[in-house]
């Protein structure tokens, strides 16, 4: 009957304007992995791949959010690799959607953003349900998922509704610079990378009549005044570059947005790099100042 309810009340959502969505009614189920939390899986459209896990506390009080992005070359990944950071936040006292999306072995960009979007609006329109304040919470990306992240922030005049702010860990905020570094490269991960941007693009390189998907791909010229603010975080050797965020960094600097770009020492990437000490504290920092001014 619950289900049943849930399921008849979500065909209702009403998402983002201009982005296209899926119809398919989510399908929750329940349990509870921490106590005093609740957790349900949402399915959000009709492919296998978007849904979300949903953790919150059933205290009757609103609570801002964290939704988090994994990571996987944009073709791997799943948000069960997500756990441990999503119970962290849990554990701050946060409601935290943890997305997958369409891998681009099934679908081409801009799916992933698309995903993303609709992910947002369903958490949104149904925040009664998850204790959510829908107008205070911020979206976290890794690797390929900081690149969604940052997407979503700097989409068309960057005026969605209640986002407060991404972080970015080692995000791809420039896939054109991905695909040059990795060009003459001798480094794997570097020559991996610029293969998964072309097969994100749906396996065409940004030339010709593909120019266009590249463009809408590339984070940084979207920048526009009304962005949510950014931290990311790199390593000062690691295969996505720190220079990608300081692109990005002076476009939004150009418009009035502030964006915060920190290095740490090593080669780590992603999850490994967000483990290392200190870091993961910081983004902590940067995110509950967002989330409560």
């Amino acid at each position: 009957m619950r289900a049943a309810v849930f399921a008849s009340v979500l065909a209702a959502v009403a998402l983002v304007p201009g982005v296209a969505h899926a119809s398919k009614d989510p399908t929750p189920s329940y349990s509870d992995p921490l106590g005093g939390t609740t957790f349900e899986t949402v399915s959000y459209g009709p492919g296998r791949h978007q849904a979300m896990d949903v953790w919150w506390m059933p205290d009757y009080t609103k609570h801002p959010a964290v939704f988090l992005i994994h990571g996987g070359w944009w073709s791997g990944g799943d948000k069960k690799y997500m756990t441990e950071i999503t119970r962290s936040y849990v554990e701050l006292g946060y409601t935290v959607f943890n997305l997958n999306y369409r891998l681009s072995t099934e679908a081409p960009w801009p799916a992933q953003r698309t995903d993303a979007f609709d992910a947002i609006a369903t958490a949104r329109r149904h925040a009664d349900r998850w204790n959510f304040d829908p107008n205070n919470y911020v979206v976290v990306g890794f690797s390929a998922g900081g690149h969604i992240a940052a997407a979503v922030g700097t989409y068309g005049d960057g005026a969605l509704q209640g986002l407060k702010g991404v972080v970015g860990v080692s995000p791809v905020i420039s896939p054109l610079r991905a695909y040059t570094d990795g060009a003459d490269s001798t480094d794997p991960n570097r020559v991996k990378l610029r293969d998964a941007a072309i097969k994100l693009a749906g396996g065409c390189e940004p030339k010709g009549k593909c120019s266009r998907v590249w463009a809408s791909m590339e984070v940084p010229w979207h920048a526009s005044k009304k962005d949510a603010p950014m931290l990311t975080v790199h390593s000062d050797d690691e295969f996505v570059p720190a220079a990608q965020s300081l692109l990005l960094k002076q476009m939004l600097g150009q418009v009035g947005v502030k964006m915060t770009v920190f290095t740490e020492p090593g080669i780590s990437h992603s999850a490994p790099l967000y483990r290392e000490p200190g870091v993961a504290e910081r983004v902590q920092k940067w995110i509950e100042e967002r989330l409560s001014s």
